[in-house]
């Protein structure tokens, strides 16, 4: 790759020791990539160890915590690179880890991003819950992955080892292509955090761009797990930020009953928290969907600036056509490969 310009990434706020623990993994194992730190204003000193004990990597120091959307978005505007690899500082990557995508992605200029297959870092055998073996969402906006439904995670049995589109990405390590990330004008700045890759994905493929994941790469993340091991704050978002992306991505048509039904499922999960004695995020699904409702005029405006973009054209490719909530909850599917194959939609 001694022509491409790669540039991996990784955003940090106050995470100095995972830096000293996983940074010098990815320095080894990325050849030929410069390195980057995008630094959400710190206040442990993440700033000074690198400029200390890692001379080679360039420190971008941002003014405040923009958390992560907005945080990558003014970090790339100073990354000049023809791929962006936006990686989590508590992954640990593997040797050529990098080639296989960019490899491949240079084959076919269709595919906009990419993920490897993640790995946890604490039990190596099984896929992470934050992308596994690549992402999926179903038509009423619920994310799952190859590897991870919910909270059941699967031991990694090489069933999920082919190369093939999925819908969305992980953000804990995302190949993407600079050209359509700034064409986008990259993450939504709003979601602050959670579900803002999926949000980017499916603008990627509303202009006929693809998604992949190609598992000869493999990383391990720490990550963080099940929603109950969440914050209410977390859970606030993930529902939020979840709803904004249906309501501004999703075709036409039926989208106002898809809405409707999506908010009866939220609250049946927030009734379930509440029975389970987690009323702070029954209270943080509430949240989330009054925020929805304040900001309903804005995300409509968005919708309709993303439907003036070159190429747009809706995209249900991958998207389950099932409802994965009962299919887990009801029909007892774990499994990815329990899935109906015929209702991921063409």
């Amino acid at each position: 790759m001694p022509s491409l310009k790669v540039a991996v990434v990784i955003l940090n706020f106050n995470g100095k020791h995972l830096l000293q623990k996983f940074l010098p993994t990815v320095i080894q194992y990325s050849n030929n990539a410069s390195i980057y730190v995008a630094d959400n204003a710190s206040t442990d000193n993440s700033c000074l160890y690198l400029k200390e004990s890692c001379p080679q990597i360039t420190i971008i120091e941002l003014k405040e915590n923009y958390g992560f959307a907005k945080g990558y978005n003014q970090a790339l505007k100073q990354v000049e690179a023809d791929y962006f690899i936006l990686l989590n500082s508590d992954v640990e990557v593997t040797s050529d880890w990098i080639s296989p995508i960019i490899n491949l992605m240079e084959t076919d200029n269709t595919i906009a991003a990419a993920q490897p297959k993640i790995l946890s870092y604490n039990v190596k055998n099984e896929f992470e819950y934050a992308g596994a073996c690549g992402g999926f969402i179903d038509k009423y906006g619920y994310p799952f992955c190859r590897g991870r439904i919910f909270n059941s995670l699967e031991k990694d049995n090489a069933q999920y080892n082919d190369t093939t589109e999925i819908f969305w990405a992980t953000g804990a390590c995302m190949f993407v292509r600079s050209s359509v990330f700034n064409t986008l004008k990259g993450f939504d700045d709003f979601y602050f955090a959670h579900m803002e890759e999926i949000d980017l994905c499916w603008r990627i493929r509303n202009i006929g761009f693809k998604i992949m994941v190609i598992p000869q790469s493999i990383v391990y993340h720490v990550g963080g797990g099940t929603l109950d091991k969440l914050s209410p704050q977390k859970t606030f978002l993930n529902f939020r930020n979840s709803l904004l992306s249906l309501t501004k991505n999703n075709a036409s048509g039926i989208l106002l009953f898809k809405i409707i039904i999506r908010l009866i499922l939220d609250g049946i999960a927030g009734i379930k928290f509440f029975i389970e004695g987690n009323a702070r995020h029954t209270w943080a699904i509430i949240r989330a969907h009054f925020s929805f409702y304040i900001n309903l005029k804005h995300t409509l405006q968005q919708r309709k600036k993303i439907k003036l973009l070159k190429n747009y054209k809706p995209c249900n490719k991958n998207i389950y056509q099932g409802s994965i909530v009962f299919d887990y909850f009801f029909k007892k599917r774990k499994l990815f490969s329990e899935l109906r194959k015929d209702l991921f939609s063409a």
